[in-house]
């Protein structure tokens, strides 16, 4: 096997010093040197397949340029721009992200950070974040810069990006209300999770806040955030509480699993029964009847995580910031008046 070129290599055949072809190959150094020189370094490397040796750079640097990201459903829709956003502002800075589908088994999510933490990258963006997370333990025995995205942890001991979940139910309601329904209920998430528990206590709340009680009959827990366990929500919650005109769903997924029991049953959305989503994840907009849905800013999401990870791994920020990103309702066609107010 032929050896891998080194810096020496490429310093010798463009004539010039190591410390050159280090500042040449380096984005961030680049600019120290005259454009012939850089482009004549690059070309050379470039000819010999020259590949950096990131383990040497970050032992000597104590930075890896790599952030390590843990998702817990690389299938769901709604990461994909939050992926976006990270990536996109990690790489103005020169950083590159590593992306992991760790699931939802804690013990696997442990190994994963583990794993991304032998390797040197030099923050954590956690997607997978319960309420009362040993992962958090961990990250902070390991002095580790973390920030979660979308979720946060109960204690709120490291850093995260969120949307603002009771401004959103608050959008929901108010918006079915408006339209004249009075018996409305919920389907809502994990209640081990921020997202779930707090899209819960956000709709009793924006319920309250027009003098319409709940009964306990009208809110139902999904398992998870997936079509299936909406389904099973939803023919709980109507064998329960067949009088509701709405239900409002902690997020679109589980909203598409309420659109199946409602079509079994034939019963009709909008008609018979109005939903709303959560999240505005891609294709929401394409399905029947197109669903009124909670927009989450999600490649923005992305971008603050991206941008408060740098600034802890810079240490230009303490940990323990909260950004809370503002929701938006996007009314389609699955919300309508209650055929009988």
């Amino acid at each position: 096997m032929t050896a891998r070129s080194t810096v020496q290599d490429i310093a010798r055949r463009a004539g010039v010093h190591s410390s050159t072809v280090s500042r040449a190959l380096n984005p961030a150094t680049r600019h120290r040197l005259s454009a012939e020189v850089a482009a004549r370094v690059m070309a050379i490397a470039a000819e010999l397949g020259y590949v950096p040796n990131g383990l040497a750079a970050s032992l000597r640097t104590r930075r890896s340029h790599t952030i390590g990201v843990i998702l817990p459903d690389i299938a769901d829709p709604v990461f994909a721009p939050i992926l976006q956003g990270l990536e996109e502002a990690l790489a103005a800075d020169c950083y590159v992200a590593m992306v992991a589908n760790a699931g939802p088994d804690p013990d696997h999510q442990r190994l994963v950070v583990e794993r991304m933490l032998a390797r040197q990258v030099d923050g954590l963006v956690l997607a997978t974040v319960t309420l009362r997370d040993s992962i958090i333990d961990l990250c902070i025995k390991a002095r580790a810069p973390v920030v979660t995205v979308s979720r946060s942890d109960e204690d709120r001991r490291v850093s995260s990006v969120v949307s603002d979940e009771a401004r959103g139910m608050r959008l929901a309601v108010d918006h079915l209300v408006g339209l004249g329904h009075r018996r409305v209920g919920h389907i809502a998430g994990p209640q081990n999770v921020s997202t779930g528990k707090g899209r819960q206590e956000g709709f009793l709340a924006a319920m309250a806040r027009h003098d319409l009680g709940v009964e306990p009959a009208a809110v139902a827990v999904a398992a998870a955030y997936t079509r299936e366990a909406g389904r099973e929500a939803a023919q709980f919650l109507l064998d329960r509480a067949s009088h509701i005109t709405a239900i409002v769903a902690a997020n679109d997924l589980l909203a598409l699993g309420i659109y199946d029991v409602l079509r079994a049953r034939g019963l009709s959305c909008p008609g018979d029964v109005s939903v709303v989503g959560h999240n505005d994840m891609p294709l929401v907009d394409i399905v029947s009847p197109p669903l009124t849905t909670v927009r989450i800013r999600h490649r923005e999401m992305g971008v603050q995580a991206a941008r408060l990870l740098l600034s802890l791994v810079r240490e230009e920020a303490q940990g323990g910031v909260d950004v809370v990103l503002r929701p938006d309702l996007v009314i389609r066609e699955s919300t309508g008046a209650p055929r009988r107010i």
